[in-house]
């Protein structure tokens, strides 16, 4: 089989991207314990320009439903208080000295489907990647076929192929939107 220019791997591991990029979006997602990765989109105005939280100060989990930053220079306090506040999450920053604590309400039913909602969002954009991806890859097949570099028989064996990554990837993705959704849903 002479497919140089067809790349099955290459196809699994841009899928996997897709995946990967979905749970990192999930992680910003707001569930009813506390985790540090909820404050990886703030940003600071810091130093002039806008700085990403973590490089301001320490992100701590002290206890489950209470965040902590303990910003490094006591001159940015104030702007780590203000992000805080004007982040869409929902949350009612407290300082204390170089700490800015934030404690994690609990979260409304209503609160609770939106971000479910949300997170279905984020499952069907991944799904759309995993799709064009399989669409290249069948794109590649079709033009290998049609350049006599591969059979009918292989194009139809590695098509066959390409839609089994593509089949366990999105499955996959299903899996972890259950998942998340029922972390979401936890009272």
């Amino acid at each position: 089989m002479a497919l140089q220019e067809y790349d099955l791997a290459d196809l699994d591991r841009r899928m996997d991207g897709a995946i990967t990029a979905m749970r990192s979006e999930f992680n910003s997602l707001r569930t009813g314990r506390a985790h540090t990765a909820i404050l990886d989109n703030i940003m600071v105005a810091a130093y002039g320009a806008q700085t990403p939280l973590n490089q301001v100060g320490a992100v701590n989990v002290p206890e489950p439903r209470m965040l902590s930053v303990n910003v490094w220079d006591k001159s940015l306090v104030a702007s780590v208080e203000k992000a805080l506040r004007e982040s869409n999450l929902g949350i009612n920053p407290v300082v204390d000295g170089q700490t800015v604590r934030i404690p994690m309400p609990a979260l409304t039913e209503e609160r609770r489907q939106e971000l479910a909602k949300v997170a279905g969002n984020y499952a069907e954009a991944a799904k759309v990647a995993v799709r064009n991806v399989r669409r290249d890859g069948m794109e590649t097949l079709r033009d290998l076929e049609k350049a006599r570099k591969i059979s009918k028989d292989d194009h139809k064996h590695s098509s066959s192929d390409v839609q089994d990554i593509t089949d366990k990837h999105i499955e996959d993705i299903d899996k972890a939107l259950a998942s998340k959704t029922e972390e979401i849903m936890q009272v």
